[in-house]
């Protein structure tokens, strides 16, 4: 299921197991599987987290430093969209195993009622989802070790795309606190800054570009 993530093999043969002989429990392996891939990919390029964070957070944080495309194709805008929606697809499927393990799991907690119960074929579409999503994450990250370069520089780096930005979008309020909606859109949804970074011509080009046609 996840080969070379030698510390969570175990987990990977309990999910197994359980598919067919205790489907409940099959629901916690899961959700634990992507979080310990997710932990485990992390620690390795040598970025942090808390031990609060919950799992859709830590598949949000993982997908941010991961190389999903491939170098040559890095200003491929269009392409990284789409990929973009993929992964759009993958964390809804994270956010799924994580409510079928509250609702159904073996093992989860904080239930006032008895437990719907699940079948193996439920079961193993949770195990499966499981097998797709880390196998997929462990793939990515073994074949580019390359450390994740520093958020701060990147958004440092682009300031006429920050202006752009800013400057199309009003300036964000909490209480009394204001936040520029270019660091703002950096910070939360990283994947949609770089995609629109790609797709954006300074003004300068634009202007050089009508003068020559």
């Amino acid at each position: 299921m996840a080969a070379g993530l030698v510390h969570i093999e175990e987990q990977v043969n309990g999910i197994e197991r359980a598919v067919a002989e205790n489907p409940g429990l099959a629901f916690d392996l899961a959700k634990t599987l992507i979080e310990s891939a997710c932990k485990a990919i992390l620690t390795e390029r040598g970025v942090g987290y808390a031990a609060t964070d919950d799992l859709p957070k830590l598949f949000k944080e993982a997908s941010r430093v991961l190389p999903f495309l491939p170098a040559e194709a890095s200003d491929a805008s269009k392409t990284r969209k789409s990929l973009a929606q993929t992964l759009s697809g993958l964390s809804t499927a994270v956010q799924g195993v994580c409510e079928l393990r509250n609702a159904c799991g073996f093992a989860s907690h904080g239930s006032d009622g008895p437990r719907p119960v699940m079948e193996e074929v439920q079961a193993a579409l949770a195990a499966a989802t499981a097998d797709a999503i880390v196998g997929f994450l462990h793939r990515v990250h073994t074949q580019d070790r390359t450390p994740p370069s520093d958020p701060a520089a990147d958004f440092d780096g682009n300031p006429a795309f920050n202006d752009h930005v800013d400057g199309a979008h009003d300036e964000i309020r909490i209480f009394e606190s204001l936040f520029r909606p270019s660091e703002v859109l950096f910070r939360m949804e990283p994947q949609t800054y770089r995609i629109y970074l790609a797709e954006f011509v300074p003004e300068e080009d634009h202007d050089a570009t009508e003068a020559a046609s």
